[in-house]
Parts: structure tokens; sequence; C-alpha cells
């Protein structure tokens, strides 16, 4: 559910792996592709459960991989085809965490994303990189290091977006894709979430939120708060960020940012049932706007003293 950037193009990426080793592949998710995510998926591979395939569509692979996530929590209905399955179920993943899905575990948490483990899988599998394989694999890793600027980042990281972009994926596309096609609504709504924001402990601490009332103002779509909380973290001095996302259904989405070696992220998420990598992870919880602020931030505070 909600699947980002890496998600999607490690899906796509394995796909197109498999299918070279003449594989019949089917990829669905909980929920439809992000409108600003559709560029990654040309040729509308990706199918949300329910809207594109029914369950019972499903009950005759053999085989069943989950990629980008080990939580019960992030597979949304999906979660249900995981639990009843009858097919042999693999992991592929690298946050750091994992429940017990039954499933043979590809893991590696030191890896800057799903998408670089899809490369390796392509390298051990001996299937050459097409350039319909490289280009959500260029999108997947580099959304997952912030285009290339986070700490994961690594030698090891620039040289598969070097093999990727030698094997048809274009950077400049990638990121015009990715960057340079926001719509109105999405500038007013990050907007509004920015006027927001709060400092506190000296300006080492920022917080803001995206509430319902901002999105019914602007008309912008859930999605459109992606990487809103990373532009929290360019005030000089902010060591971690975190960002409330109001559902409508109820509750809050959390997203938790640090870039400071005392803070665990996936740690602060776990405690509120969440998990993710420890400078970067999220969680959701239910209650009040005011009931969560002060929940929520009174475990950051602790965590930062």
């Amino acid at each position: 559910m909600r699947p980002d950037c890496d998600a999607l193009g490690s899906e796509l990426g394995m796909a197109g792996i498999l299918e070279a080793l003449h594989k019949n592949v089917v990829i669905v998710n909980a929920q439809e592709t992000p409108p600003n995510l559709k560029f990654i998926d040309p040729e509308q591979r990706l199918n949300a459960l329910g809207v594109d395939v029914k369950p019972d569509e499903l009950e005759a692979c053999e085989v069943l991989m989950v990629l980008d996530t080990s939580a019960w929590a992030q597979l949304g209905t999906m979660a249900d085809i995981v639990r009843s399955t009858r097919a042999h179920k693999l992991i592929l993943d690298h946050h750091i965490g994992e429940d017990d899905m039954g499933a043979e575990l590809f893991k590696d948490t030191k890896a800057e994303a799903t998408g670089r483990l899809v490369l390796e899988a392509a390298h051990h599998l001996g299937v050459a990189v097409t350039p319909q394989i490289a280009r959500p694999l260029f999108a997947a890793i580099a959304t997952d290091t912030g285009w290339f600027r986070f700490n994961s980042t690594t030698g090891v990281t620039l040289r598969a977006a070097a093999e990727l972009v030698e094997a048809g994926a274009s950077p400049c596309e990638i990121y015009n894709d990715l960057y340079e096609q926001d719509t109105l609504a999405r500038l007013q709504l990050r907007g509004r979430i920015l006027a927001r924001t709060v400092i506190e402990l000296d300006g080492r601490l920022a917080y803001t939120a995206a509430l319902q009332e901002d999105f019914q103002a602007t008309g912008a779509l859930p999605s459109d708060t992606e990487d809103v909380i990373n532009m929290t973290l360019a005030i000089a001095g902010t060591q971690v960020a975190v960002i409330f996302v109001e559902q409508p259904s109820g509750g809050f989405k959390l997203s938790f940012r640090s870039r400071t070696p005392s803070v665990d992220c996936s740690e602060l998420a776990k405690s509120f049932g969440g998990g993710g990598h420890k400078a970067a992870a999220g969680a959701s919880i239910s209650g009040s706007w005011p009931a969560v602020q002060v929940k929520v931030l009174d475990a950051v505070r602790n965590a930062m003293r």
C-alpha cells in the first residue's frame, strides 16, 4: 500500500528479469499507482488488487514475491493474499526489521534501495539488463537515495547507477518525470505544509502536518505529500524531522527523518507499529490531532535527549 518509487521500480525491474527467464508474471499492489509515479509504468503493468486483478485470479500463482517491505502493516489488502496463498513465498527487501510471513528471505539492510538488490538478482541469474529493466531500477535507486545525496549512497550505488545508464536509463528524463511535473494543487499543498512547520530544541527538531483541510482546500492528493518532509531538513541546524499526514479514514501517517546517528528513525517508527531505516522510517497511528501530536512529539523529544 502507498507504493513508492523503489517499490514500483523494483517490481517492474524484477518482472522484466523473470520474463527474460520465460516466466509468466503479474504485478499487484494493494493500491493504485500514485499519479505522480505513473510515468514509471508506460506499459501499464502495475495492477491494483480489486481494481485490475481479483483475488481469485492469483490462486494459480506458483511463486509470490514481496518486494521492498517485510511488514504486514505495509501490505494492506495484499496481506490476505500473502497469508492464504499456497505459492512459495519470497521476500526481497532492504528495510530493518521484519514480520514472519513464512517466506524465504533475501534481505540486505545495508543496501540503499531494493532496486539495487533487483539489479544484483539480474547479475546472479545471468539476465542482460535491457532499457525496460534499467529505467525503473534507476528511478528506484535514485529516489531512495534522495537523488544520490543521502548517506546511504556509496561507490556501489554509483557504479550500479552507471550500469543502468549504460543500459538505457536517462537520468535527465527520469528527473524531469519525478520532480518537474508538479500540479498547482501539489505546490499549494506543499506551501500550506511548509507554512505550518515548527522548530524546537534550539532548531534541532522540525515538525509539520498535512491535515484534511489542506487537501480539501487545494484539491491535492495524498501522494502529493511525498518528499515534503525532506524540505524541512533543509533548515539549518535541523537534525530530526517529523510530518503528520491526516488520513481520510482517521488517524495519521507518520514519517520520520534523521541526519544524526543518535536518533534511529526505525526505532521511533517501531514504537508506533511501523518500521524503515535508521535515517528514514514511517508508521501509522490512530487518534485525534492534539493527542497524536503530543504522543509522537514526546517520543521524538525523548529520543533526542
